[in-house]
């Protein structure tokens, strides 16, 4: 991909818009908009890829399924809005199996969006980035690596890029399984709690030292 202009929103925007770098994500809408929040926001979160159910219908991410109910929950215990923050994913289209189910982002599609998720973050520039799950904290690992997992540094934020780090679980329905409400609902307020990061995890150093 050829470097991208991110002198204003609605040009990334619109470039987004237009990617047909993924076969399986044509006819997809392409969900990074005015709709995705403040670009100017402080706090970036950043999560998989859109749901069938809920950005891929509304173009709104974490928005009318199951997920994005849990989101809008977990943001307002922080006593936070949509308006409060930008939010995107990995991936900007949703990935979906032969049958129409929502499937994990591939790969190559990890890497085709990578351009778009390092060109939000240079025109958000937020002081805080959130990782929403493995894949989330993944993308991010390609960009600046680290060591960070997100079953054992839940909660926890780091220095990371010149920024702040947050590492949460992912809102999905099936998350609550692993990890009670209250206790993701404790994750989020320790991160999005504006305290101080820990010290900067570097690839092959575990988190603990």
């Amino acid at each position: 991909m050829a470097s991208l202009t991110v002198d204003s929103a609605a040009v990334l925007f619109k470039q987004a818009a237009a990617c047909e770098r993924c076969p399986r994500m044509a006819g997809r809408r392409r969900v990074l908009s005015q709709l995705n929040g403040t670009p100017d926001a402080t706090v970036l979160l950043i999560g998989e890829a859109p749901g069938r159910r809920g950005a891929e219908r509304h173009g709104i991410p974490f928005h009318g399924d199951a997920a994005g109910r849990n989101f809008e929950r977990l943001l307002a215990s922080c006593g936070l809005e949509r308006d409060d923050v930008f939010i995107t994913n990995a991936v900007l289209c949703n990935p979906q199996t032969p049958d129409g189910h929502n499937s994990k982002p591939l790969t190559a599609e990890l890497a085709n969006c990578e351009d778009w998720l390092r060109a939000t973050l240079e025109l958000v520039d937020p002081e805080l980035v959130v990782a929403l799950g493995a894949v989330a904290l993944g993308a991010l690992g390609r960009i600046e690596g680290h060591n960070l997992q997100v079953s054992r540094d839940a909660g926890r934020v780091v220095s990371w890029s010149s920024r702040k780090l947050g590492i949460l679980f992912h809102p999905g329905g099936r998350t609550l399984a692993r990890r009670p409400l209250e206790t993701q609902i404790a994750d989020w307020r320790q991160v999005l709690s504006g305290r101080e990061p820990g010290p900067t995890v570097r690839p092959g150093q575990a988190s603990g030292e």
